[in-house]
Parts: structure tokens; C-alpha cells; sequence
């Protein structure tokens, strides 16, 4: 079986991560990173976590694609979509949320009326989506357009960038963020 230190260094390398950015995403020092990989010291349970997740996997994933063991289905009902959180009642639930190797993150976002991301945010990303029902004005880098059903977005997220649901219902996004900032 492959050591710990190979399996996370195959994996940063193919994101196209350093040590020092895996380190700024994941919470842990540089050097405990680079001493893990070489296998001189074992990472606790929080540590492997938290690499592991900045690396867009789980640490059920790692340890099931190091042994081999166990096939991750390629289709997730409805049912499983994992909510990662609310933000003024903004729903975010993942697609894939258990995939080991994933490498952009996939949400079905739900908006009520009103909803809204709040303050524009920026992060380390590229992200793109479709509205599927209702209506969102989309800001980026001071820029706003509403966007309705079929409509669709690409930017930069180190752009400042914010949402919210001009709709008098219910308003959905299908959205894609590489490399997953979750």
C-alpha cells in the first residue's frame, strides 16, 4: 500500500499546487506538509482533513483510493447532494461532495426571494453557472447584470463578485468552481 506522504504528494502535484499554496488553502504550515509528504512524521486525523479537503477530496476518499478498495458512483440523486451551508438563506449543496479526486466543486445553489450572498467576496478560483429558474443580479468587479432562466456567467472569483435574487420567488443556479474552494 503507498505511503501517506506519496499518495498526498501525487495528489498536490496534480492539481499543479506548491507546498506553500496547498498550505495557505488547507490551515497547515508549509513544513508540516513537506515533512508528511516525506513521510517523517504521521498528520493527525484534523491535519489529513484539512489537506485532503484543500486538495478537493475527503479523508474517507484518500484512504479508499490508497487501498484500492471501493468505486465512488458517478451519479448523485438529489437526495445525497451534501448542503455545505446557508448564507441569508442561501442554500449550497455539492454534486459529488464524496468524489476522491475532485477538482472543481459543483453546487446547485437556491435562493428565496430577496436572498442574497451579502458583501462581495474573492478567492483563488474561476467559477461559472447557468440560472435555471427565477432571476439573479450577478455583480463582479462593480459590474451588474440580471441574469434569468438560460442565462449564464464566467469570471475570475479574485474579482470581487456577489448575488442576489431580484426574483419575486424562488430563484436556482447551477454553478462550477475550479479548483473547489470547499
Amino acid at each position: 500500500m503507498p505511503r501517506i506522504g506519496h499518495r498526498l504528494t501525487e495528489l498536490r502535484r496534480r492539481r499543479r499546487l506548491s507546498i506553500r499554496e496547498l498550505a495557505v488553502r488547507s490551515g497547515v504550515s508549509h513544513s508540516t506538509i513537506s515533512l508528511i509528504e516525506r513521510d517523517q512524521i504521521s498528520p493527525s486525523v484534523d491535519t489529513l482533513a484539512a489537506i485532503v479537503d484543500a486538495l478537493g477530496s475527503t479523508v474517507v476518499g484518500f484512504f479508499t483510493d490508497v487501498s484500492g478498495q471501493g468505486a465512488v458512483s458517478p451519479f448523485y440523486p438529489c437526495a445525497n447532494l451534501v448542503e455545505i451551508g446557508r448564507n441569508d438563506h442561501v442554500s449550497y449543496r455539492v454534486v459529488g461532495f464524496d468524489h476522491p479526486h475532485r477538482q472543481m466543486l459543483i453546487l446547485s445553489e437556491t435562493y428565496p426571494a430577496g436572498a442574497a450572498t451579502g458583501e462581495p467576496i474573492t478567492h483563488v478560483a474561476q467559477e461559472g453557472g447557468v440560472v435555471v429558474k427565477g432571476a439573479i443580479q450577478v455583480t463582479v468587479d462593480g459590474q451588474s447584470r440580471v441574469l434569468e432562466e438560460g442565462d449564464g456567467y464566467y469570471f475570475d472569483s479574485r474579482l470581487p463578485h456577489a448575488f442576489t435574487n431580484v426574483h419575486d420567488g424562488e430563484s436556482r443556479i447551477v454553478s462550477a468552481i475550479t479548483p473547489p474552494t470547499y
